[in-house]
């Protein structure tokens, strides 16, 4: 059975090729990038850091989704002021110091607290790409070269911000997958031809509204066409 640390990581250079459409379908598919079995580990093995030498990354799982769930939010406030603005200065964020300073872990800033969900995380990811993938194609073709001033980076446009925070999920979810695997072993094989929970087509929103559109739809050979979807 292959195991994410046989499989290569996430290259933000695979990204560029894409055109804007598939760009942002491969955006939405955002935390079906993750092993859905994070949600079965104990509060220890959330927790439990790893040394440099494991290959996999030391951030503790519950911390690693924290991170993403803040970093969806410093993303989504770049694009839209982005397009709302002209060329915005983009603030910078001291993503080690939330860490440092117990962000993460409510039990720091309060002891006695039972420890952050990690479920709220993946919420806020997959509620804030959802709602931006679905924005972000309705936009025009030339609001893509529209640019932002990074402190570090320099010049931003649209779409290489976009590009950064899809391979930036996708770098972590490797690591957060390699995690889960340290812990459950290999996931276990699933059925392809689904792209998550943005698409109607297999086991996504069409299947969970039941609505006839979506059951139309998925047999259809042009797909649902929303962001994400695994027949456009």
């Amino acid at each position: 059975m292959p195991t994410t640390l046989a499989s290569p990581k996430p290259l933000l250079a695979d990204l560029s090729p894409l055109s804007v459409l598939e760009l942002v379908r491969r955006a939405a598919v955002g935390v079906e990038n993750f092993d859905g079995r994070v949600f079965q580990l104990s509060d220890e093995q959330l927790d439990t850091a790893f040394l440099p030498d494991a290959g996999i990354g030391q951030w503790p799982i519950r911390v690693l989704l924290g991170h993403l769930a803040d970093a969806e939010m410093v993303f989504v406030h770049r694009v839209r002021r982005i397009v709302g603005e002209e060329r915005p200065v983009l603030p910078n964020w001291d993503e080690q110091a939330f860490i440092d300073g117990g962000v993460y872990d409510q039990r720091v800033m309060s002891p006695g607290m039972p420890p952050a969900n990690p479920g709220g995380f993946v919420a806020v990811i997959y509620t804030m790409r959802a709602w931006t993938c679905e924005w972000l194609a309705s936009l025009d073709a030339s609001m893509w070269t529209r640019e932002g001033m990074h402190p570090m980076r320099g010049v931003q446009t649209l779409r290489r911000v976009c590009e950064y925070n899809t391979w930036h999920l996708e770098s972590h979810a490797w690591y957060l997958n390699a995690k889960v695997e340290r812990f459950l072993g290999p996931a276990p094989a699933v059925q392809s031809g689904g792209c998550g929970a943005g698409c109607g087509c297999h086991g996504g929103a069409g299947q969970a509204d039941g609505s006839a559109s979506a059951l139309q739809h998925a047999d259809s050979a042009e797909g649902c066409g929303k962001p994400g979807c695994c027949k456009s």
